[in-house]
């Protein structure tokens, strides 16, 4: 039996030429320079999630190796407040809380979700990639966060029960409904005299299938990944929010990424954004045909009846005056009077 000694290894591989390959032989990686954790509450099979990893291995591309972006979806990392917690603390250095979620931190980061603003996705893009996105992203800069300048979609939200259809605001008189835990939702669902209860996403699907709740409020790519229609018989379209992601960073770790890492870290998350749009908007196309094949039923609502109802509460009356009058103004430049 022929032994092959170390030394004859060492000894076969100095008089390998150097532009041979070493077929057979392990290939020891490098360490990243910078190991970046990226938690969110979304399933691997959304397109947040689809984009976000696109992006994370353009970064290790283009900065060959230096910055690692490791993913943790689904919760994986805490619910929505955990995370955010996290962020703020250096746990883990991005997240994209919804604005709805980041308002608890950031209040002026809950403008886009005033009830009925937008009536389309042109007002949306106009507002958030516009004065009123720069006024919120210097707001969560005050809190040492850095936000990217392109907010990810999560779509119009829209409102499911488990017993009789939403078509016009009177239907909402004491309807129990998961809402997020959002100052902005609370009001505006006690304006609509429903009875909102703020719980974390992850706890959404128990709370309806035990009947702790009887309504929930998303937009329908969530609806559809997180199998909601499993737990809820109907869905009204309302569009009475939209709600985005903003993809922010922990201020003390981003302001150490050298300038050169920070652009293509910033410019691969922002296209993977604009991309993500565009899938959402696509995706909403198919899901309201695939969610009936399941076994949701669809009805359109009345908006004005819910407008009206709202403006008789003082809803956008209060609210102008507690996002200030610069961030209210920027908003109606947008979509028109509101209050």
């Amino acid at each position: 039996m022929t032994v092959v000694t170390r030394r004859a290894v060492l000894r076969t591989l100095a008089a390998t030429p150097a532009a041979m390959p070493l077929i057979g032989f392990p290939h020891i990686a490098r360490a990243a320079e910078f190991e970046l954790k990226y938690g969110n509450n979304l399933p691997l099979s959304h397109p947040l999630n689809i984009r976000a990893q696109e992006a994370a291995e353009r970064v290790a591309r283009e900065s060959n190796g230096r910055v690692e972006i490791k993913i943790f979806p689904n919760n994986q990392l805490g619910g929505d407040t955990d995370m955010l917690s996290q962020v703020r603390s250096g746990g883990i250095t991005f997240f994209t809380p919804s604005a709805l979620v980041i308002a608890t931190l950031v209040p002026v980061a809950a403008i886009n979700a005033v009830g009925f603003a937008f009536s389309d996705y042109d007002q949306v893009w106009k507002a958030m990639d516009g004065k009123l996105g720069a006024h919120v992203r210097e707001a969560i800069a005050k809190v040492n966060l850095f936000a990217f300048e392109k907010m990810w979609d999560n779509g119009f939200r829209q409102m499911t029960t488990s017993g009789r259809p939403i078509e016009q605001a009177k239907d909402m008189t004491g309807l129990k409904i998961r809402v997020p835990v959002s100052p902005l939702s609370i009001s505006m669902f006690k304006a609509l005299d429903a009875a909102p209860a703020s719980l974390q996403f992850s706890e959404v699907y128990t709370a309806l299938q035990t009947r702790v709740v009887d309504a929930q409020e998303n937009p329908l790519p969530i609806i559809q990944v997180a199998k909601l229609f499993e737990v809820q018989k109907s869905c009204a379209i309302s569009n009475h929010i939209w709600d985005g992601f903003w993809f922010i960073a922990n201020g003390r770790a981003w302001r150490g990424l050298p300038a050169d890492l920070q652009k293509i870290v910033g410019d691969a998350i922002n296209d993977a954004g604009v991309k993500q749009r565009a899938d959402i908007k696509a995706l909403n196309e198919t899901v309201q045909a695939d969610l009936q094949s399941k076994g949701l039923a669809f009805n359109k609502t009345d908006p004005d009846s819910f407008r009206a109802k709202l403006r008789a509460a003082g809803f956008y009356k209060e609210w102008q005056e507690r996002f200030g009058t610069e961030a209210w103004g920027l908003l109606e430049d947008a979509v028109g009077k509101l209050a």
